[in-house]
């Protein structure tokens, strides 16, 4: 019990749940950063958590490993930009690729372009894909497209639905992994066939692949074998690779030529971006290689995490996928956001080992889920260490304290 407890008499979950309510929403966000960063044990440090010059010391460092510095600096997309587009289009086995400085733009001028292609403005997606839950519908305000949805269902469309959809598309755009869904994937040959069927209507096949860097455990492939599959892909830098930003389409150089056009038409096209470029080269270099010891050891981590779940008695708890298909993955309990919320902010402050991160969003009634994320500090956890952690988490729960 910490010091202000025994001075009140409450106990730890009590006065954190009376200390929470009294936060703003900002002010929650900026508390759990601050602990996460103190603590001395996490699963994953993002970056966005760390001061400017944190971030601008890794860049000096790693900047002199990875690219000659004594070249000039960039100048609207040539020099160390034209280095990384080279660089993924080599990876993902396309003819060419553009950098963006954002995904939102990215993806708008890929399909805009594959719509003045196939003279089909309409592209079929899930319902949970990034574009329509989180970029306030800025495929039909911005870029004239018309997004039709395939399915709610909390997994990837099927093969079956694309080819018995009631209207034609000229673009079906699959996110890899569904991070709304759990981070989900296909398997090999539900993939290849749900394309098969795109492929059988006419329709172009887009990646959306912000997180497709670490798909090649699951699908045991490399990447250019799957991004193999599409006609297109977008890949992001920051999510995965821990850059400062960024992405990036890759597909026919003739639909990146033109991308490249409507980038500038769009307000992408800066004079100078060689410290994303660089964040983005770096992450190329150090993380990609370590993904899939990063999804090997999120596999680990789940099953730890449920079974001591499981041990703690809770009454209904889950990991979904209970096999995570990445390093990524989410824990759903049968309590309100604010007080799990409550309980991973009180154990990261009181014990210096922060087990869930990231904020707790509502499930449906008295279920809530997070996300989990496991990179290069979760490596160090042995499974003994998560039911321990997943023990100190569920006494401060109010039902347990």
């Amino acid at each position: 019990m910490s010091d202000r407890a025994a001075e009140t008499g409450t106990e730890p979950a009590e006065q954190a749940g009376e200390e929470a309510a009294r936060l703003s929403p900002k002010e929650r966000f900026e508390r759990r950063a601050v602990a996460w960063k103190k603590a001395e044990r996490v699963l994953w440090r993002p970056s966005y958590q760390q001061t400017l010059r944190e971030r601008l010391a890794w860049l000096g460092e790693a900047a002199e490993e990875t690219y000659d510095l004594d070249g000039r600096v960039d100048m609207y997309g040539d020099g160390i930009v034209e280095a990384l587009e080279e660089r993924v289009a080599g990876l993902l086995g396309k003819e060419a690729a553009a950098f963006f400085p954002t995904g939102t733009m990215a993806q708008q001028v890929a399909l805009r372009c594959w719509a003045g292609r196939t003279g089909n403005p309409t592209v079929a997606l899930h319902a949970l894909n990034h574009p329509e839950v989180h970029e306030q519908h800025a495929f039909s305000q911005v870029s004239g497209l018309r997004p039709v949805r395939l399915t709610d269902e909390p997994r990837m469309p099927t093969a079956e639905e694309v080819r018995d959809f009631p209207e034609p598309f000229g673009a079906l755009m699959l996110e890899l992994p569904l991070r709304d869904a759990g981070f989900v994937l296909p398997t090999w040959e539900e993939l290849t066939e749900v394309v098969e069927a795109a492929r059988e209507r006419d329709a172009v096949v887009h990646f959306d692949g912000a997180r497709l860097w670490e798909c090649t455990p699951h699908f045991g492939r490399p990447l250019d074998e799957i991004a193999g599959l599409a006609d297109s892909v977008y890949v992001s830098f920051y999510k995965s690779l821990d850059g400062f930003g960024g992405a990036a389409i890759a597909g026919p150089r003739t639909l990146v030529d033109e991308a490249k056009t409507w980038r500038h038409r769009y307000g992408g096209m800066i004079i100078q971006q060689f410290p994303t470029v660089l964040s983005a080269l770096i992450g190329l270099e150090r993380e990609l290689p370590r993904l899939p010891e990063y999804v090997a050891h999120a596999r680990v981590v789940a099953t730890a995490l449920r079974e001591g779940l499981a041990d703690a008695g809770l009454p209904w708890a889950r990991v979904h996928p209970e096999v995570p298909h990445t390093h990524q993955f989410q824990v759903w309990l049968p309590y309100d956001p604010d007080v799990l919320g409550d309980a991973a902010l009180l154990q990261t402050e009181e014990t210096g080992t922060g087990l869930f991160g990231q904020g707790w969003a509502p499930g449906g009634p008295g279920l809530s889920l997070t996300e989990v994320t496991v990179a290069g500090p979760g490596l160090e956890w042995t499974a003994d260490d998560v039911k321990a952690a997943v023990r100190a988490f569920v006494k401060r729960l109010p039902a347990h304290s």
